[in-house]
């Protein structure tokens, strides 16, 4: 296994470059930040992702944490200082290929994409965190030319950030990220996009389900469309197959016969919960059968908090947890995603606990 001691040096202190920065700062490696928007790189290294990079200095591993359109540049000007380098960008083949047409092969050696599966719809250092790769998968995807040791330095950098380095060819890795990623944004958008045409008193009825789907639509659309670009025959592919399921349900709504209709709808769904159902669980484990409950939780501070803590006695683990707020009340709805055979007895033990609960 390689040692990273440092200094590592990261190009970009955006969101993901700030958060890297923190871990790593957090695990004892000294890091340097440059950035050129420089109050990134004050805010940076006031939130402990390192310091300001020093003239001159040489560092062990550069980190480039740029827009997909800078990235070739970044990485070729960073090998000129006989570092290893990786980038963290959401698509690997084509930083390669514009990568590999301005070096050498020696050269290339040192240089092995990598892509942490992790960020957030929000940008900048202040969106940053220490923790944003605990336990995330971390995609390194070494070419044919890439040295062992190099390969070896980018994997310890993604367990230093506490995330768990998963090894992928660069082709493989642009097209899962095409189906796991840069699709569902899409689909985000577009379901996003018809809401901005709603009546104000039809936006009245939004739930949570909708902001679940839309959730991403929010991020910036100059640094999305970058990457949607950069990976645009892959998501390209996956667009024409949605287009023609798209057709089918079209078709379906269109059936004159009840029965007819019935059965090609409920085809459709049905392939949707399959899908959902293939999604991993936990650890990268078989997904957990779970079950709601929903917990009605007065707008006032520290209410939140005392339902958790009441879960916490109550002895029961939560898998994930959703907020759905009533516009017409002061109070929300929480739902608690647990596991199906303890949902019954958490019910009951919160309302036990004078808590009101529904299915």
């Amino acid at each position: 296994m390689a040692e990273l001691t440092g200094p590592v040096h990261v190009v970009g202190a955006g969101l993901l470059g700030t958060s890297i920065g923190m871990a790593l700062t957090g695990a004892g490696i000294p890091v340097w930040l440059s950035d050129m928007n420089h109050e990134h790189v004050r805010t940076a290294s006031g939130l402990g992702a390192g310091a300001p990079t020093p003239a001159g200095g040489v560092a062990q591993l550069v980190v480039v944490a740029v827009p997909p359109d800078h990235i070739a540049d970044a990485v070729v000007e960073a090998l000129d200082s006989g570092a290893v380098v990786t980038d963290v960008g959401s698509v690997k083949g084509r930083p390669l290929a514009e990568i590999t047409d301005r070096v050498g092969e020696s050269r290339l050696a040192n240089y092995v994409g990598s892509h942490p599966m992790a960020g957030s719809e929000r940008s900048g250092p202040l969106a940053a965190s220490a923790a944003m790769f605990d336990g995330r998968p971390w995609a390194i995807t070494p070419h044919v030319h890439a040295a062992p040791e190099a390969v070896a330095l980018v994997e310890e950098l993604a367990r230093l950030c506490r995330a768990e380095p998963v090894r992928l060819s660069p082709v493989e890795h642009d097209r899962s990220v095409a189906r796991t990623s840069h699709l569902p944004h899409l689909l985000a958008v577009l379901a996003a996009s018809q809401l901005a045409e709603a009546l104000p008193e039809q936006l009245l009825l939004t739930g949570q389900g909708v902001r679940d789907v839309t959730r991403v639509a929010a991020g910036d659309p100059d640094l999305y469309g970058q990457i949607i670009r950069a990976n645009r025959e892959a998501v390209a592919e996956l667009l024409a197959d949605v287009r023609r399921d798209l057709d089918r349900v079209i078709e379906a709504m269109a059936e004159s016969g009840e029965e007819e209709a019935t059965e090609a709808l409920g085809l459709i769904l049905a392939r949707g919960v399959a899908g959902t159902r293939a999604i991993p669980g936990k650890h990268g484990g078989p997904s957990l059968d779970t079950a709601a409950v929903f917990v009605a939780v007065p707008d006032t501070p520290g209410e939140l908090a005392r339902l958790l803590s009441d879960v916490g006695e109550i002895g029961v683990n939560i898998e994930d947890l959703h907020i759905d707020h009533d516009p017409a009340r002061p109070v929300g709805h929480v739902e608690l995603a647990v596991g199906a055979a303890a949902a019954e007895d958490l019910r009951e033990a919160l309302e036990a606990r004078n808590w009101t609960t529904h299915r």
